[in-house]
């Protein structure tokens, strides 16, 4: 259905890493993540925007997720490695209340979208969580948060290397290859890399937020498709390379990349996630 509303809701109240030389002769480091043997993390997207007075709120709640405040309360018994992963996708639609955000895009709006038609939703809002692409709720709801988190379904994380090289000074590319640990039917599934930013800080001069000096962690800066794989065996070999053009000041140690398995529906089948080496 067509979302027929805009709103802004609020609520009361490790890795290792290696150097190996690329074919245009600069070092392109290797990183091969630690994979979970069992299940992998959860994929949570927020839908957010600096023109929303109730999303600082809940991109608070998001730093405090990613970097492990919660993982005592979300893992499940037997589990290693951090049970969940964070995107921030920050929607263009409120720019016209005053302040433009510097990371809202239409790609994200359009994204958002999507998940409410899955979801059979008709109100686009912000702030919103999507958890594993399956169930969606007000991004300030910390309980209802880490309960959507533990009750959702899990899949094995791909095991992918990755090799990171910088053709030129204004582009990133992100080679990848390995199992994706699930088998795939002729249905397929997209693969997914998410290029993130971290420790972001802004003065807010106008809109809703006037004033206010704004902090954002894991903010989708760049999201590309790397390919579609259809009647693939769970270690099959899969090989391919994302490229991405990247932003003035762009700083590798406050970035990373997340890749995930999405259907056609946005639903998620699996998530790895790589810090970008500061070499790179």
């Amino acid at each position: 259905m067509a979302p027929r509303l805009l709103s802004c809701f609020g609520v009361k109240g490790s890795s290792t890493s290696t150097t190996a030389k690329g074919i245009s002769g600069h070092n392109a480091p290797v990183v091969a993540a630690d994979v979970p043997a069992g299940d992998g993390p959860v994929l949570v997207q927020l839908f957010s925007s600096q023109g929303c007075k109730t999303s600082p709120e809940a991109e608070m709640l998001v730093s405090r997720l990613g970097r492990g405040d919660f993982d005592g309360q979300i893992r499940r018994e037997g589990g290693s490695g951090s049970p969940a992963i964070v995107l921030v996708f920050h929607v263009d639609y409120w720019d016209y209340m005053g302040w433009k955000d510097p990371y809202g895009s239409s790609q994200w709006t359009v994204r958002q979208k999507a998940y409410i038609e899955a979801l059979n939703q008709d109100t686009m809002f912000t702030p919103q969580f999507v958890v594993q692409g399956r169930v969606q709720f007000l991004g300030n709801e910390e309980e209802t948060l880490l309960k959507s988190i533990v009750e959702a379904p899990r899949f094995p994380s791909p095991a992918f290397q990755a090799t990171f090289q910088r053709p030129t000074s204004e582009t990133l590319q992100v080679s990848l290859t390995g199992a994706l640990r699930m088998k795939v039917d002729s249905s397929g599934i997209d693969i997914m890399v998410a290029l993130y930013e971290k420790g972001l800080v802004t003065d807010c001069l106008r809109g809703e937020n006037s004033g206010r000096v704004l902090s954002n962690d894991y903010v989708v800066r760049k999201l590309e498709k790397l390919c579609t794989v259809k009647d693939l065996t769970a270690k099959k070999t899969v090989t391919e390379t994302a490229h991405f053009t990247v932003w003035d000041g762009f700083n590798s140690a406050k970035c990373g990349i997340v890749v995930f398995l999405q259907n056609t529906s946005l639903q998620i089948f699996g998530t790895q996630s790589f810090q970008l080496p500061d070499e790179i």
